[in-house]
């Protein structure tokens, strides 16, 4: 039985949908940001706080979980729920990503990934089975399927080899699947290449996955070959089953997909540029350590109702951050993480209401200047 996924609602405007999915640990309602939490962990946010940011489905890392704590730990206590003291959903990455990041410590081979532990610098084996056995002794509620990640500027040959390959993985990552209970997501490859990405997606959607991805974007390629696959990759996949668009990216990104139909999505900007001193606003972003917010004794977004909007003023966070203080990168955590839900939320009542196609053009004139320029980011803030 696959993924229990219902469309509530269509944007005659464009491919926007509204719907939700069900999982032992809740239901999710789409389109729907998933919070970044690698190592079991959202850096310096509680659960308590992921549910005070609207946050649905909490996304950890199969490669890191594996290594530390170990899935003996999750079998001793069952389950990265309890281990972690989060409630919801929770999807687990392959770790095909990180594994491609080791360039100097990996060999690929039909059998799986034989790569260096960070941890301890042993050598393990990552094969598509090991991968399923891992995350279900995790015990994720979704689960994606090991692949192998390229380039995205990879010639045809290279990126086409690994889009096989991948396919060969996930046959037998679904035969490994034991517990039907736990959902198993495929992630569509193909590069930039259209032909490759029409291929991958016609052989896959003839599988019984529970849900689909379009992956491998976001390493290399430029914003305009990215938007431009992701819209034809989301036609190519089943409308009866979520889309998810991995490890993408900036608020214009998000509306850009959505507009193309994708369900899910998750990313580490939010969190990242969060303790780099960055918030993401209704008017772009804003760098809190730059000087002039010293004096700056307004909100960080009037237009927000997160916490630290409501309480604390620009200069403040600036102080923070210059002090070296760990409340600063919290509250700007925590800020563009509901900056991100309340986006979906928004998104969601837009389709509902069949205005998403207006609703986004709107925001992304008034957000996507200032998503490239710093210049221009500084003098918008």
């Amino acid at each position: 039985m696959h993924l229990q996924f219902h469309i509530q609602a269509e944007d005659p405007g464009s491919r926007a949908r509204r719907g939700v999915f069900v999982t032992p640990h809740g239901c999710v309602d789409t389109p729907a940001f998933m919070t970044v939490g690698t190592r079991a962990s959202v850096t310096g946010l509680t659960p308590a706080d992921l549910v005070e940011v609207g946050t649905q489905v909490v996304l950890g890392n199969t490669y890191h979980l594996m290594l530390r704590p170990g899935v003996e730990v999750f079998e001793r206590v069952g389950g990265i729920h309890r281990f972690m003291g989060w409630g919801g959903p929770m999807l687990t990455d392959s770790g095909g990503y990180q594994i491609f990041s080791l360039s100097e410590d990996r060999v690929i081979s039909e059998k799986g990934a034989r790569f260096r532990s960070y941890t301890d610098r042993r050598m393990h084996m990552l094969s598509p089975e090991k991968s399923i056995a891992v995350q279900t002794a995790i015990g994720a509620d979704i689960m994606m399927v090991l692949d192998v990640c390229v380039d995205a500027r990879s010639d045809l040959e290279t990126t086409r080899a690994a889009m096989d390959r991948t396919h060969r993985w996930a046959l037998r990552s679904l035969a490994a699947r034991r517990d039907t209970r736990r959902r198993c997501l495929r992630s569509c490859r193909g590069g930039i290449f259209p032909e490759l990405r029409r291929a991958s997606a016609e052989f896959l959607t003839g599988h019984p996955f529970d849900g689909f991805a379009i992956g491998g974007l976001a390493v290399g390629d430029t914003r305009a070959e990215r938007e431009e696959v992701t819209h034809m990759a989301a036609e190519l996949l089943p409308a009866d089953r979520p889309r998810y668009l991995m490890g993408v990216g900036t608020p214009p990104d998000l509306l850009h997909a959505m507009l193309a139909g994708v369900d899910m999505f998750d990313c580490i900007l939010p969190t990242n540029l969060g303790w780099q001193g960055t918030a993401f606003t209704s008017t772009g972003r804003v760098k809190l350590t730059r000087g002039f917010n010293a004096g700056e004794d307004r909100p960080l977004d009037a237009g927000c109702s997160c916490a630290t909007c409501r309480t604390w003023t620009r200069a403040y966070i600036h102080h923070l951050f210059r002090c070296g203080e760990a409340l600063g990168p919290r509250l700007l955590a925590m800020h563009n993480l509901h900056h991100y839900n309340a986006l979906m939320v928004e998104s969601r009542a837009a389709i509902a209401a069949g205005c998403f196609a207006a609703y986004a053009r709107e925001k992304l004139e008034r957000i996507d200047r200032h998503e490239h320029s710093d210049r221009r980011i500084g003098a918008a803030a």
